[in-house]
């Protein structure tokens, strides 16, 4: 196995940042530093980051309903409240699969598995997110062509979603937006730069994972079935990529 993916694997870090590790020097294999990203490890070497070793946890998987009003990090240097402000302690070792912003709310997905959350997070494997946003006004077909087609929201960044709209009234238009991308506050801007305001954003499924049986704050176990189904998933948008 590869040393990075050992490291993800045993729940300390994803694999990007197992990368990072390694190429600081801070990653040894049998006492020896390892520096070669692809350095393959057999199962009696001995890993150690920072002279600590690294063991294979129980890799555990959980969803979490975000309600607004928190952000999605372990700490923050503004002094905002985070969710983990709100998870009981129990669940404070889990790292989260993304993030959602202040105002967002919705599921998150909590894991160890770093290695998965580098799959379900990297920007070359598009892994579909789906979000219930409400936003002010109605959009021309002109603009809504632009949505599909793509907008640049930043210097060199052009975002792009598939859209339904689900409801339209005289004030706002209540859309199912997917996204392939991971941007910043990627909707926000979209919406943003034609015009429109989010009055309310809510992601509702990751992958094949969805929000559905969740309270605001509440977190739950994700079913060995849905995992197993989502590592499928992951495994067929890799192979369609190599066909």
């Amino acid at each position: 196995m590869r040393i990075n993916k050992y490291i993800a694997q045993s729940g300390l870090c994803s694999r990007r940042k197992a990368d990072e590790y390694i190429e600081q020097g801070r990653v040894k294999v049998n006492g020896k530093v390892i520096t070669m990203l692809g350095f393959e490890i057999r199962t009696k070497d001995k890993v150690t980051l920072d002279d600590k070793l690294i063991r294979s946890d129980k890799l555990e998987y959980y969803k979490f309903y975000k309600p607004t009003g928190y952000i999605t990090t372990k700490s923050d240097e503004k002094g905002r409240k985070t969710i983990y402000d709100i998870l009981p302690e129990e669940y404070k070792r889990l790292n989260p699969v993304g993030r959602l912003d202040k105002d967002s709310s919705g599921l998150i997905i909590l894991t160890n598995d770093g290695n998965l959350a580098y799959e379900l997070t990297h920007p070359s494997i598009k892994v579909a997110k789906t979000y219930i946003v409400k936003v002010e006004g109605k959009l021309t077909d002109e603009k809504l062509k632009k949505l599909s087609d793509g907008i640049e929201i930043e210097k060199g960044k052009i975002a792009y979603c598939d859209w339904t709209i689900l409801e339209e009234t005289k004030t706002d238009t209540l859309f199912e937006i997917i996204l392939y991308q991971g941007l910043n506050r990627q909707i926000r801007k979209m919406f943003e730069f034609l015009g429109h305001n989010v009055i309310n954003l809510k992601r509702i499924r990751h992958a094949n994972i969805e929000l559905t049986g969740l309270k605001k704050g509440q977190i739950k176990p994700i079913k060995p079935r849905q995992i197993k189904e989502l590592k499928l998933y992951l495994e067929k948008i890799r192979n369609s990529k190599n066909a």
